[in-house]
């Protein structure tokens, strides 16, 4: 069984996947995409998965209000689903805000170069104090 970390990796690389699908608009099985990266049906990676494609126009909109000088679609796609995932559980799931600004930074720092990860962390980071002060 994988831990939470792990499962996030997963998360990261069928969100990648799905982004790929979708900038040369071609079909995709979602449900194909997340069995062939997890053998057994995983509800964390399931409803993360989901959660983050529901939500993208907002998570996008959200990642270009913080973003200087880029803009999400101008990120790599690896790089925009550790965003994406990253924005999704500060704000729609239940992950304490630290660990969800915590594991996108992890994440980050396996795909991604420090400049990157950096850029990642002052996002994830104006987002919570920006949501704190609701």
């Amino acid at each position: 069984m994988k831990n939470r970390s792990e499962l996030r990796n997963s998360i990261v690389r069928i969100l990648y996947q799905v982004f790929i699908y979708e900038s040369a608009d071609t079909e995709y099985q979602l449900d194909q995409i997340i069995k062939e990266e997890i053998e057994v049906e995983n509800e964390f990676v399931t409803t993360s998965i989901q959660g983050v494609l529901a939500h993208q126009k907002e998570i996008e909109a959200l990642a270009n209000t913080y973003l200087v000088d880029w803009t999400f679609k101008r990120l790599s796609k690896v790089d925009q689903a550790i965003l994406a995932l990253g924005i999704y559980e500060l704000k729609y799931a239940d992950t304490p805000s630290i660990v969800a600004i915590n594991e996108a930074i992890e994440l980050s720092k396996n795909y991604s170069d420090e400049k990157v990860t950096k850029m990642i962390n002052g996002v994830l980071d104006a987002i919570y104090h920006s949501e704190e002060g609701k």
